[in-house]
């Protein structure tokens, strides 16, 4: 059963799970994970630490401390967690010092939100993430918007590491790249170890068929019919094409014989979102080396109790993928329009995320302070 992520392991795929908890790291099931299951990366969000806390007895403790304190929520949320990252990042230390240049045993922390149009904040918040967790192997997560692209270009310049979240364009995960090969040649400039930057572009996969999905359906016709279900995979493949011409010209040549790390493509959003589909359909569809499949724990067991057939499933497919989005065009479908609708939302939701995070740490806040000894 496990062998269809060893093989996905074996193509090239670094398998990363996409959630945390705190009750996960105590219970040894994440160690577990990294040990019996070749998870190698962990990757985070608002609404996963929402969850985590609205449900983990195990954060009572923590909590009480901070309230005794009279933290504010988006102090407490940054210090818990910063916890977890931290302490998930020291159980995939092992998996971080054998990877490749230490790609790897990484766990991503996730810049405020709110600051997804706002380069200055975004700066600022990343410096003070990659403090509070003080671990060499996590990436700090930043969106690839407009106001991101210069914060990636600024942080990767002070040689932090880089998640780049929220992308949905082939255009925009060009730009994103750009972004990161300009950080490193101001890092080398500096004179910083190139080698211990890193950086991994997330580019969204299921909600993409989810959009234009529906649009299909409107339309309702037999050869929109036919289009379903196949923009997502055709959309990362396309990505994935960009990602073997950027990192091969002269340019990176360049860098890499500084020392350089290839920002890898990582596949998010990988749980089916219509329960017609293969569970296993991101995953399966999106093998290539040099790549991350950051998958929901459900996904994972999904790999392993279906398996996988067959290698690398990108390359060479690059004429079908590019046809599938042509006809999607003449259909009506407007990528570009999908796209930024996709974006908005993307940061949209993130946002309604850690506002809701806000308002359950406040809440688990509030009781302790009515309960405090009175101080004398």
């Amino acid at each position: 059963m496990i062998n269809a992520l060893k093989c996905l392991s074996d193509a090239g795929v670094s398998v990363w799970l996409d959630t945390l908890s705190r009750s996960r790291i105590a219970s040894g099931s994440l160690a577990e994970l990294a040990s019996k299951h070749y998870v190698v990366g962990v990757t985070t969000n608002p609404t996963i630490f929402n969850d985590a806390i609205s449900n983990g007895p195990e954060y009572e403790s923590q909590m009480s401390e901070l309230a005794a304190r009279e933290v504010t929520a988006g102090e407490a949320v940054r210090t818990i967690t910063a916890a977890d990252v931290r302490a998930a990042a020291d159980v995939l230390r092992p998996a971080f010092l054998s990877s490749a240049s230490g790609q790897d045993g990484r766990v991503s922390i996730e810049v405020d939100p709110r600051f997804a149009h706002d380069t200055v904040a975004t700066v600022a918040e990343a410096r003070h993430l990659a403090w509070l967790v003080d671990r060499p192997n996590i990436y700090i997560k930043i969106p690839a918007t407009e106001a991101g692209l210069p914060a990636i270009t600024e942080i990767t310049a002070q040689g932090i590491s880089v998640n780049v979240t929220l992308i949905f364009s082939v255009e925009r995960y060009r730009l994103v790249a750009d972004a990161y090969l300009s950080g490193l040649e101001r890092a080398r400039e500096t004179g910083q170890d190139l080698s211990q930057i890193s950086s991994v572009a997330s580019f969204f996969v299921s909600r993409m068929d989810t959009e234009v999905d529906k649009r299909l359906d409107a339309l309702g016709t037999p050869e929109a019919r036919t289009l379903r279900g196949r923009a997502a995979v055709a959309n990362a493949r396309l990505a994935y094409k960009a990602f073997e011409e950027i990192f091969s010209g002269q340019r990176w040549e360049g860098l890499q014989q500084s020392g350089a790390n290839k920002q890898r493509p990582l596949w998010a959003s990988t749980g089916v979102k219509d329960s017609s589909y293969e569970p296993t359909k991101y995953v399966a569809g999106l093998i290539a080396p040099n790549t991350v499949s950051t998958m929901p724990e459900a996904t994972l067991l999904a790999v392993e109790d279906r398996g996988l057939t067959g290698g690398d499933s990108v390359r060479n497919t690059y004429d079908q993928a590019r046809a599938d989005l042509d006809a999607l065009e003449r259909l009506g479908v407007s990528y570009e329009e999908v796209v930024q609708r996709l974006e908005d939302e993307g940061v949209a939701k993130f946002q309604e995320s850690w506002n809701a995070l806000l308002a359950t740490t406040e809440a688990q806040l509030a009781p302790r302070e009515h309960g405090r000894l009175e101080r004398r």
